[in-house]
């Protein structure tokens, strides 16, 4: 599947309604149709997307892809990590290029329809108050023991910085305001990128909203997210919490009354 020469050619001018980044790390194989399939989903409904395309360190043909993608006059930018260092630093890197009001970060692996990324950007888009926009895989096509390792996982962080209003944390597209993004200060450069945006939006009194889709099985190109990558996560769940609690800790600190000692001079 294809855009058309016309569509295009019709690349929209002017300040996109959604600017969306996707890592990606090699994937030639797919990246043309996960753009192909949003831009057109997006275009029907004329909303104007702009794709934030990151190579994330390829050692493929994906960045020569995402440029084609550019010459060829679809709305798409690019953005580059020399090495990859994960995909969490696909995203930060691509942050700074996008130039919407909402911005949203999602997988180049079509696990979910492109029809549902744009009917999240309408609640996003009609919301009376700032949210946290997500999905949630409510029907995910996945065997047992890597259901078992999510829901450890959602459990694991829920316990340790409190109802986070998800139990899907991993679950992307995540659609949020330019202001609230930058004020999170995101600094993870792996998959934990995506529990940091959690915890941060609870911190910052930042509700989630969830809408359910179905989990699609990737059409091309393979997983990035590997056995070791589920212990990673639990690792990093904990020591983010140990690095909450030490600046509370300071914080508590920094708060204590300072005592002062009045000299008394002798006679």
């Amino acid at each position: 599947m294809s855009l058309d020469s016309s569509n295009a050619a019709s690349k929209p001018s002017g300040r996109p309604d959604l600017s969306l980044v996707i890592p990606c790390y090699n994937e030639e194989d797919a990246i043309r149709n996960t753009a192909d399939r949003l831009i057109t989903a997006f275009r029907q409904q004329n909303v104007h997307l702009e794709l934030v395309l990151v190579d994330n360190g390829s050692a493929d043909r994906t960045g020569e892809i995402i440029d084609e993608l550019i010459a060829e006059g679809w709305p798409v930018a690019k953005a580059v990590v020399e090495v990859n260092e994960g995909y969490g630093k696909g995203i930060l890197q691509g942050l700074p290029a996008c130039r919407a009001d909402l911005i949203g970060f999602m997988c180049a692996d079509e696990q979910v329809e492109a029809q549902d990324v744009v009917k999240l950007y309408h609640i996003a888009a009609k919301a009376r108050t700032p949210k946290l926009f997500k999905v949630r895989r409510r029907f995910r096509l996945e065997g047992p023991l890597r259901r078992v390792v999510s829901a450890s996982y959602n459990l694991l962080a829920n316990t340790l910085f409190g109802e986070l209003g998800t139990m899907d944390i991993n679950a992307n597209p995540k659609i949020l305001h330019r202001e609230h993004l930058e004020a999170m200060e995101l600094e993870s450069k792996d998959w934990f990128l995506d529990a940091e945006v959690i915890v941060k939006a609870k911190r910052m009194g930042l509700p989630t909203f969830e809408m359910n889709v179905f989990s699609q099985m990737r059409a091309e190109g393979v997983s990035n997210v590997r056995p070791a990558t589920c212990w990673e996560f639990m690792v990093n769940l904990i020591r983010y919490r140990l690095k909450e609690r030490r600046m509370e800790t300071r914080t508590k600190v920094d708060a204590l009354p300072v005592k002062t000692h009045t000299a008394v001079s002798g006679k």
